[in-house]
């Protein structure tokens, strides 16, 4: 199987967060477990440190009596920014988006391998930006150089 079958893709909705869960988990501490409502907020180093401390001697379990309803909404707004999708989705044509969302696309419509100079064609680009973009999609993760097999061209493969 290749690396790409095993590739798990990020749900596209936050999960949902509550206060009354976290407070529920808070309430744990009663049974020895602390720290729990720290993993739920996100903050695992510091809900294994509760964990380890029995709340650090239970001062910082009472603190978080009062911190909870802000910590959750802390979280939830962290992954609000990290889930942000559109309902139908930026328009990422030729025309629009910025040029690694255009770089993107193309690439996408064109099987995920390109060429600098398809680049160039598909997106209107000068080729110093091509290059620019090129190299800044590679810092970026999102794609990879290889040689063509057959002609040994420089090639650009996409994870799209």
């Amino acid at each position: 199987m290749s690396q790409s079958e095993h590739r798990q893709y990020p749900q596209t909705q936050p999960p949902s967060l509550s206060v009354s869960v976290a407070y529920l988990l808070w309430s744990l501490s009663f049974l020895g477990l602390c720290g729990l409502q720290r993993f739920y907020v996100g903050q695992p180093l510091v809900g294994l440190l509760y964990l380890v401390t029995f709340g650090v001697c239970g001062v910082g379990q009472f603190i978080d009596l009062f911190l909870i309803p802000g910590l959750v909404d802390r979280h939830k707004t962290y992954l609000r920014g990290r889930y942000l999708t559109a309902e139908k989705g930026p328009d990422l044509s030729p025309a629009s988006g910025t040029p690694i969302h255009r770089l993107l696309q193309v690439a996408k419509e064109h099987g995920g391998v390109l060429s600098a100079a398809q680049v160039a064609l598909y997106t209107h680009l000068d080729p110093q930006t091509v290059e620019e973009l090129l190299f800044e999609a590679q810092r970026l993760g999102y794609a990879t150089v290889f040689n063509d097999p057959e002609t040994g061209a420089v090639r650009y493969r996409f994870d799209v």
